[in-house]
């Protein structure tokens, strides 16, 4: 019930102008963003690049419809490729394709996406794409791998509250794609996502396991959670399968476990963070909340600290 009304106030207007007044949200929204502008991001990536953590960045906003606003996203992705290749960070990064213009046509956001796609290729980067809500999933693998057959090193997140992930992680990884596993944090209805959380961690396995069977720790996929039970039923059965430590990446969100990133970097398991930034934080936020509403402590705390 706690999740469904944190994602419901994810959507609500009138709730993102409350929190955005408020001073103990920017400081509860700080413990999971280093700040809002890119230098922040590439900060705190260089901090964890000297723990032999990777990063992966994320610009935060979504369902763009301005072409001039469509054409800065772009271009500051552009600006930040090269200035990860000019800091030598193990760092990579993740678009949504409504803020390439796909709410104004597929064509639109394709086009953006091959701009990128090409910018990260020629520095040997991956470029991931993010999985939205149900609506723009279809569209989105069409985009997705239109454009892989072109830069392979293309990676596309998948969210595994769907009933319909298993058969389209089986697709995409016939076509060489490399995935990014999460639970998935929209608002989705009973007859197309699992409602319940024990049913989401289930499905979630199997997916782990139809990708542990296309490993490669060449170009690794990603399995993101920060279920720490979860988490170590799936390192037993890589262990069991015989896969080294590095055949896939586990994947958490900056500020989240911490101590668990490193106690996994040094067990010589690769981990990447997703260091999000920008202004447009509160939807992101709130569906982060929902993922996990145990963070709503540290928000009360917040109330009552400075």
């Amino acid at each position: 019930m706690l999740r469904q009304v944190l994602l419901w106030a994810s959507e609500n207007a009138w709730m993102e102008r409350q929190m955005r007044r408020r001073a103990f949200a920017r400081r509860a929204v700080s413990r999971f963003m280093p700040g809002e502008t890119a230098d922040a991001a590439l900060g705190a990536a260089r901090g964890l690049a000297g723990h032999g953590i990777s990063t992966v960045f994320t610009k935060l906003g979504e369902a763009l419809e301005d072409r001039d606003e469509i054409e800065r996203v772009v271009q500051h992705y552009l600006r930040l490729l090269e200035r990860i290749a000019a800091a030598r960070l193990p760092s990579q990064i993740s678009i949504k394709l409504t803020q390439l213009g796909q709410d104004l046509g597929p064509e639109v956001a394709q086009a953006n996406l091959e701009r990128l796609a090409a910018a990260a290729a020629a520095q040997g980067d991956v470029l991931w794409v993010d999985m939205e809500a149900s609506p723009y999933v279809d569209e989105t693998l069409d985009i997705f791998t239109a454009t892989l057959a072109r830069y392979p090193d293309l990676g596309l997140c998948v969210q595994a509250y769907l009933y319909r992930t298993a058969a389209d992680v089986e697709r995409l990884l016939s076509l060489g794609a490399r995935l990014r596993l999460v639970k998935g944090a929209y608002q989705e209805p009973a007859d197309i996502a699992w409602p319940r959380k024990p049913d989401v961690d289930e499905n979630f396995m199997v997916l782990t396991r139809l990708m542990l069977e296309d490993a490669n720790p060449g170009a690794p996929h990603g399995i993101a959670t920060h279920d720490t039970v979860l988490l170590a039923r799936i390192l037993e059965e890589a262990r069991e399968t015989g896969l080294p430590e590095d055949a896939f990446e586990v994947q958490m969100l900056y500020g989240i476990r911490t101590r668990e990133q490193l106690a996994l970097t040094r067990r010589g398991i690769p981990v990447r963070v997703l260091i999000s930034y920008g202004p447009h934080w509160y939807p992101w936020y709130m569906r982060r909340l929902a993922e996990r509403p145990a963070n709503l402590g540290f928000v009360v705390r917040s109330v009552f600290t400075r």
